[in-house]
């Protein structure tokens, strides 16, 4: 944005970048396989793969294309292989058809009866991405303020005043990409964004280092079409740790790592929306089921050894949670894609989960077009 306009200012609630989602995810770069062709996010996850890989390379950031398997394990899951495969190619992922026995080439553990092998898919981590993304801008000439969350914001003339708790801040134009809290900033500017944030936690285990040679690379089940969600599966990351989940329950406050993190605001903020009882009436069973995997260690072992039967109690441990900010419609849908509204000198980035840290690049690409045209 700063060849297009003046250095910009990033305005960060917290005291350092990266607090949320974008430091709590799993840290793949993902390929394109499995968005809706022509969609946003398959048209911004396909530039941005090799964006990210080359920023990665041009910033000495640690990197591995490890390339992921994603397994079908019973009959009734074949059709959807086939459909999730058709959608990979359409959409450009370089793909692979693997039969039962042609799986273990790839990950020698895992058992299924058919699977695709995604080459360019990788690990890093995005919590050094957006570090080394911090300190570009600011040899650029911008500036990243720290302990400057948003309170209020109002425009004077062709001026966006922002008042902070770190202060005010005059601008010309403003983005909004406040992730979790990006509907309420919407609301600030004046904006009426025509959805909620509902909070979802994934909570992951790890496999013991003993034990973590069980899985190569990355490891996924065929996805339920009618969710955003990937389903429970096994990612070994740049640090060689696997981590195992994550499952989705409804957190109970907008920055929820646990059950105990509970904000009576960020409650009442879904629970008077209309399309989240509307959501919760479509999808109860399936909340019913994640609820009880998150309470029940059991439950969560028996997902993973859909794929890797030999697990047992003692190969996993519990690990680290992550929140997604979901927007949810009137309608109570799950908004599926990148959602992008612009006003008179603004743009509201309102639904960026999974995979706009891998799309990062070309997501701010797509926001400065957007800006100054």
């Amino acid at each position: 944005m700063a060849e297009r306009g003046r250095p910009p200012i990033v305005l960060e609630a917290e005291s350092r970048v990266a607090a949320h989602q974008t430091g709590h995810n799993s840290g793949v770069i993902h390929s394109g396989l499995y968005y809706k062709p022509g969609s946003h996010k398959a048209r911004m996850c396909r530039a941005g793969l090799e964006a990210m890989y080359r920023f990665c390379a041009e910033e000495n950031i640690p990197h591995r294309r490890c390339g992921k398997l994603v397994v079908a394990v019973s009959q009734e899951e074949l059709p959807r292989l086939t459909a999730l495969e058709d959608r990979g190619r359409a959409n450009g992922v370089t793909l692979k058809r693997l039969r039962a026995g042609e799986l273990n080439d790839y990950e020698p553990e895992v058992v299924g009866i058919a699977g695709l092998w995604v080459e360019e898919t990788g690990v890093v981590n995005y919590s050094l991405v957006t570090e080394a993304m911090s300190r570009r801008l600011v040899k650029m000439g911008g500036e990243v303020r720290t302990d400057h969350r948003v309170l209020a914001i109002r425009r004077v003339g062709e001026r966006v005043i922002l008042e902070t708790s770190g202060g005010e801040v005059r601008a010309s134009k403003l983005v909004n990409c406040a992730g979790l809290q990006s509907d309420r900033v919407a609301r600030l500017a004046g904006v009426e964004p025509g959805v909620r944030i509902v909070p979802f936690r994934g909570e992951y285990y790890v496999l013991r280092s003993e034990r973590a040679n069980l899985v190569r690379g990355l490891i996924y089940p065929v996805p339920d079409p009618n969710l955003p969600f990937l389903g429970v599966h096994f990612t070994r990351g740049i640090d060689d740790v696997v981590e195992a989940g994550p499952n989705a329950v409804l957190a109970l406050k907008r920055e929820g790592y646990g059950w105990s993190d509970i904000s009576v605001k960020d409650v009442i903020d879904w629970a008077i929306f209309p399309g989240f009882w509307r959501m919760a009436r479509a999808q109860w069973r399936t909340g019913a089921a994640e609820i009880a995997r998150s309470l029940s260690r059991a439950r969560f072992l028996e997902s993973l050894r859909a794929l890797l039967p030999q697990l047992t109690d003692d190969d996993i441990e519990r690990g680290g949670t992550g929140v997604r900010a979901q927007a949810v419609s009137l309608d109570g849908r799950l908004v599926d894609d990148f959602y992008i509204q612009e006003a008179p000198g603004m743009v509201h980035v309102l639904n960026a989960p999974s995979p706009a840290a891998t799309a990062s690049l070309a997501i701010g690409r797509e926001v400065a077009d957007r800006l100054f045209r």
